[in-house]
């Protein structure tokens, strides 16, 4: 069974689907299916008959519950984390530059890179039961890049995003909608349907002005978080991913107990 689906939906092929496929690990991300993802951006971008990509999540549990945490265990260098959060830089600039629409349709959880995944989708709806956030503080001790932080602060502000990472809360829908994390809420019953009905709506409008809209606003959002070639904080992600915290964090996860962090 394939780890991520790719298909085409709509009465004219003009919706693509992205579905994360490892309901047993609430679509935990692997390197296989982020690879997938980056040729998934490929096609949409190659097939002018697609008009709208919506990102799913298998099962009701989870869009995406982040990165599978055992990948984490082979950790050994500062190069280790670097290039982690460098690949994943990439895979997430290349989502944020599809010349697409992208819609991310969240039923459950939306945590760590599944998070990140969803805020740079250009619209996010999500059901009552869904919740969002970074809990990283509380569970493995690393940190996000510095891209990612602005794409938060971006989306909800300086203060709140501190609040947000301070407090390791996963955000229920009601206050994510209000943050502006979510653009609406629908029924898990519903959240399917309306999606698709959005994602009509919009297949049907001038494609380069959907195209230029989105870029331009990708390319203000890109200068305001311009930092010379560091857009990774690369000192602070080895502080953190090289921590004896980090290694707790990760074993504590595996071993499904509490962490016991010492801030070394």
């Amino acid at each position: 069974m394939s780890e991520l689906l790719f298909d085409h939906t709509g009465s004219d092929g003009s919706i693509a689907t992205v579905t994360f496929n490892r309901p047993e690990a609430r679509n935990a991300l692997t390197w296989n299916m982020y690879a997938a993802l980056e040729e998934a951006c490929d096609i949409v971008d190659r097939d002018d008959t697609i008009k709208v990509l919506i990102l799913q999540g298998a099962g009701d549990k989870a869009f995406v519950s982040g990165t599978d945490i055992s990948q984490f265990t082979s950790f050994k260098e500062d190069s280790d984390a670097i290039e982690y959060e460098r690949k994943l830089e990439g895979i997430i600039s290349r989502l944020e530059s599809v010349k697409k629409p992208v819609i991310a349709a969240i039923q459950g959880v939306a945590v760590g890179a599944g998070a990140a995944l969803a805020l740079v989708s250009d619209l996010r709806y999500c059901t009552p039961e869904s919740r969002i956030g970074f809990p990283i503080a509380r569970t493995l001790g690393n940190c996000l890049s510095v891209a990612i932080h602005s794409r938060i602060i971006d989306a909800i502000g300086p203060a709140r995003t501190k609040e947000l990472m301070f407090r390791a809360r996963l955000v229920g829908a009601q206050e994510a909608l209000q943050l502006g994390l979510v653009n609406e809420i629908f029924e898990a019953g519903q959240l399917d349907h309306q999606v698709r009905q959005i994602a009509e709506e919009i297949s049907q409008n001038a494609p380069l002005t959907l195209q230029v809209t989105k870029e331009a606003v990708r390319r203000l959002q890109h200068h305001r978080r311009a930092v010379g070639e560091d857009i990774l904080g690369e000192d602070l992600v080895v502080r953190a991913y090289m921590s004896e915290d980090f290694r707790e964090g990760v074993a504590a996860f595996l071993a499904k107990r509490p962490p016991h962090f010492r801030g070394r």
